[in-house]
Protein backbone atom coordinates (compact mmCIF):
# COMPACT_ATOMS: atom_id res chain seq x y z
CA UNK A 1 0.00 0.00 0.00
CA UNK A 2 2.99 2.20 0.92
CA UNK A 3 4.01 2.22 -2.93
CA UNK A 4 0.38 3.43 -4.07
CA UNK A 5 0.72 6.44 -1.49
CA UNK A 6 4.04 7.30 -2.60
CA UNK A 7 2.26 7.21 -6.58
CA UNK A 8 -0.03 9.02 -5.61
CA UNK A 9 1.41 11.64 -3.74
CA UNK A 10 3.39 12.27 -7.16
CA UNK A 11 0.53 13.68 -8.95
CA UNK A 12 -1.56 15.47 -5.85
CA UNK A 13 -0.91 16.54 -1.92
CA UNK A 14 -3.49 14.61 -0.54
CA UNK A 15 -4.12 15.26 3.43
CA UNK A 16 -3.26 12.12 5.56
CA UNK A 17 -6.86 12.00 5.87
CA UNK A 18 -8.29 11.65 2.51
CA UNK A 19 -5.20 9.22 1.55
CA UNK A 20 -6.21 7.08 4.47
CA UNK A 21 -9.94 7.41 2.92
CA UNK A 22 -8.82 6.73 -0.87
CA UNK A 23 -6.14 3.69 0.05
CA UNK A 24 -8.47 2.19 1.98
CA UNK A 25 -11.00 1.36 -0.81
CA UNK A 26 -8.10 -1.09 -2.08
CA UNK A 27 -7.32 -4.48 -1.12
CA UNK A 28 -4.59 -6.67 -1.98
CA UNK A 29 -5.29 -9.56 -5.01
CA UNK A 30 -2.83 -12.12 -6.95
CA UNK A 31 -3.03 -12.95 -10.31
CA UNK A 32 -1.31 -15.97 -11.78
CA UNK A 33 0.01 -15.86 -15.66
CA UNK A 34 -2.48 -16.22 -18.13
CA UNK A 35 -5.18 -15.33 -15.86
CA UNK A 36 -7.78 -12.51 -16.71
CA UNK A 37 -8.68 -9.39 -14.80
CA UNK A 38 -11.05 -8.00 -17.39
CA UNK A 39 -12.92 -10.39 -20.47
CA UNK A 40 -13.99 -8.76 -23.44
CA UNK A 41 -17.84 -8.89 -23.00
CA UNK A 42 -17.85 -8.56 -19.34
CA UNK A 43 -19.10 -5.69 -17.33
CA UNK A 44 -16.12 -4.21 -15.02
CA UNK A 45 -16.22 -2.52 -12.12
CA UNK A 46 -12.98 -2.78 -10.92
CA UNK A 47 -9.34 0.10 -10.74
CA UNK A 48 -6.46 -1.54 -9.70
CA UNK A 49 -2.44 -0.56 -8.82
CA UNK A 50 -0.02 -2.91 -10.29
CA UNK A 51 2.23 -3.73 -7.44
CA UNK A 52 4.30 -6.90 -9.58
CA UNK A 53 3.95 -8.16 -13.07
CA UNK A 54 2.97 -7.60 -15.94
CA UNK A 55 -0.43 -7.67 -17.78
CA UNK A 56 -1.42 -6.48 -21.27
CA UNK A 57 -4.88 -5.21 -22.66
CA UNK A 58 -5.82 -6.91 -26.21
CA UNK A 59 -8.35 -7.47 -28.57
CA UNK A 60 -9.18 -10.35 -30.61
CA UNK A 61 -10.75 -10.15 -34.12
CA UNK A 62 -13.48 -12.21 -35.57
CA UNK A 63 -11.27 -14.57 -36.92
CA UNK A 64 -9.31 -14.69 -33.27
CA UNK A 65 -5.75 -13.28 -34.01
CA UNK A 66 -5.10 -11.41 -31.05
CA UNK A 67 -3.88 -7.41 -30.86
CA UNK A 68 -2.32 -6.21 -27.83
CA UNK A 69 -3.38 -2.74 -27.32
CA UNK A 70 -1.29 -1.56 -24.20
CA UNK A 71 1.18 -3.10 -21.34
CA UNK A 72 0.76 -2.47 -17.43
CA UNK A 73 3.65 -2.82 -15.25
CA UNK A 74 4.56 -1.49 -11.49
CA UNK A 75 3.45 1.39 -10.56
CA UNK A 76 0.35 1.87 -13.05
CA UNK A 77 -3.31 1.94 -12.61
CA UNK A 78 -5.30 -1.21 -14.64
CA UNK A 79 -8.70 -0.91 -15.58
CA UNK A 80 -11.15 -1.61 -18.56
CA UNK A 81 -12.04 2.58 -18.88
CA UNK A 82 -14.76 2.36 -21.50
CA UNK A 83 -16.17 0.13 -19.57
CA UNK A 84 -16.10 0.92 -16.14
CA UNK A 85 -16.79 4.85 -16.94
CA UNK A 86 -19.68 3.79 -19.36
CA UNK A 87 -20.85 0.62 -17.42
CA UNK A 88 -20.85 -1.00 -20.77
CA UNK A 89 -19.55 -4.32 -21.73
CA UNK A 90 -15.70 -4.32 -21.93
CA UNK A 91 -14.54 -4.55 -25.77
CA UNK A 92 -10.87 -5.57 -24.38
CA UNK A 93 -8.93 -8.52 -22.27
CA UNK A 94 -6.94 -7.78 -19.47
CA UNK A 95 -4.35 -10.87 -18.83
CA UNK A 96 -1.28 -11.78 -16.63
CA UNK A 97 1.50 -12.11 -18.40
CA UNK A 98 3.10 -13.30 -15.44
CA UNK A 99 2.23 -13.82 -11.94
CA UNK A 100 0.72 -10.35 -10.34
CA UNK A 101 0.22 -8.85 -7.40
CA UNK A 102 -2.22 -5.63 -7.50
CA UNK A 103 -4.16 -3.54 -5.26
CA UNK A 104 -7.79 -3.54 -5.88
CA UNK A 105 -10.84 -1.35 -5.81
CA UNK A 106 -14.20 -0.92 -7.00
CA UNK A 107 -14.34 2.10 -9.11
CA UNK A 108 -17.66 3.26 -7.90
CA UNK A 109 -17.04 3.49 -4.64
CA UNK A 110 -14.16 6.11 -5.90
CA UNK A 111 -16.70 8.14 -7.50
CA UNK A 112 -18.66 8.06 -4.92
CA UNK A 113 -15.76 10.14 -2.72
CA UNK A 114 -15.72 13.23 -5.31
CA UNK A 115 -17.94 15.52 -4.13
CA UNK A 116 -16.74 15.33 -0.77
CA UNK A 117 -13.13 14.69 -1.69
CA UNK A 118 -12.52 17.41 -4.81
CA UNK A 119 -8.56 15.97 -5.12
CA UNK A 120 -9.88 12.67 -5.73
CA UNK A 121 -11.70 13.95 -8.57
CA UNK A 122 -9.19 15.72 -9.70
CA UNK A 123 -6.89 12.82 -9.47
CA UNK A 124 -8.85 10.75 -11.75
CA UNK A 125 -9.22 13.35 -13.97
CA UNK A 126 -5.35 13.59 -14.03
CA UNK A 127 -5.14 10.30 -14.75
CA UNK A 128 -7.94 10.65 -18.03
CA UNK A 129 -5.54 13.39 -19.22
CA UNK A 130 -2.63 10.76 -19.16
CA UNK A 131 -4.21 8.33 -20.64
CA UNK A 132 -5.65 10.13 -23.48
CA UNK A 133 -2.31 11.68 -24.17
CA UNK A 134 -0.20 8.29 -24.08
CA UNK A 135 -3.12 6.53 -26.23
CA UNK A 136 -2.72 9.60 -28.62
CA UNK A 137 1.03 9.31 -28.76
CA UNK A 138 0.61 5.81 -29.61
CA UNK A 139 -2.01 6.16 -32.63
CA UNK A 140 0.26 8.54 -34.42
CA UNK A 141 3.18 6.34 -33.50
CA UNK A 142 1.47 3.50 -35.27
CA UNK A 143 1.02 5.15 -38.34
CA UNK A 144 4.13 7.81 -39.28
CA UNK A 145 6.90 5.56 -37.76
CA UNK A 146 8.65 2.63 -39.23
CA UNK A 147 8.50 -0.37 -37.36
CA UNK A 148 12.14 -0.23 -36.20
CA UNK A 149 11.51 3.29 -34.46
CA UNK A 150 8.69 1.56 -32.84
CA UNK A 151 10.94 -1.06 -31.03
CA UNK A 152 13.13 1.85 -30.29
CA UNK A 153 10.50 3.35 -28.49
CA UNK A 154 9.04 0.39 -26.55
CA UNK A 155 12.42 -0.35 -25.51
CA UNK A 156 12.55 2.98 -24.14
CA UNK A 157 9.64 3.21 -22.39
CA UNK A 158 9.00 -0.64 -21.36
CA UNK A 159 12.83 -1.18 -20.01
CA UNK A 160 13.13 -5.22 -19.51
CA UNK A 161 10.11 -5.99 -20.12
CA UNK A 162 11.48 -7.38 -23.50
CA UNK A 163 12.99 -10.26 -20.68
CA UNK A 164 9.64 -11.07 -19.01
CA UNK A 165 7.24 -11.48 -22.02
CA UNK A 166 7.43 -13.34 -25.34
CA UNK A 167 8.60 -11.97 -27.94
CA UNK A 168 5.13 -12.81 -30.03
CA UNK A 169 3.23 -9.85 -27.76
CA UNK A 170 5.93 -7.43 -28.22
CA UNK A 171 5.34 -7.99 -32.10
CA UNK A 172 1.70 -7.73 -31.81
CA UNK A 173 1.98 -3.86 -29.87
CA UNK A 174 4.48 -2.73 -31.87
CA UNK A 175 1.76 -3.97 -35.44
CA UNK A 176 4.29 -6.49 -36.91
CA UNK A 177 5.06 -10.10 -36.98
CA UNK A 178 7.24 -11.99 -34.65
CA UNK A 179 9.63 -12.56 -37.89
CA UNK A 180 10.04 -9.14 -38.56
CA UNK A 181 10.54 -8.48 -35.25
CA UNK A 182 13.33 -11.13 -35.02
CA UNK A 183 14.81 -9.06 -38.47
CA UNK A 184 14.78 -5.71 -36.11
CA UNK A 185 16.26 -7.66 -33.19
CA UNK A 186 18.80 -9.29 -35.64
CA UNK A 187 19.91 -5.94 -37.39
CA UNK A 188 20.98 -4.15 -33.53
Amino acid sequence: MNELKIYLNKFIHFTENEMEIFTSLFSEMELKKDEYFAKEGEFSAKLAFMSEGVMRAFFRNKSGTEYNKTFFTPSNFIAAYSSITTKQKNLINIQCLTDCKILVANFDKITSLYNDYPKIERLSRIFAEYKFVIKEKREIELVTLEATERYEIFKKEHPNLENLINQYHIASYLGITPTQLSRIRAKK
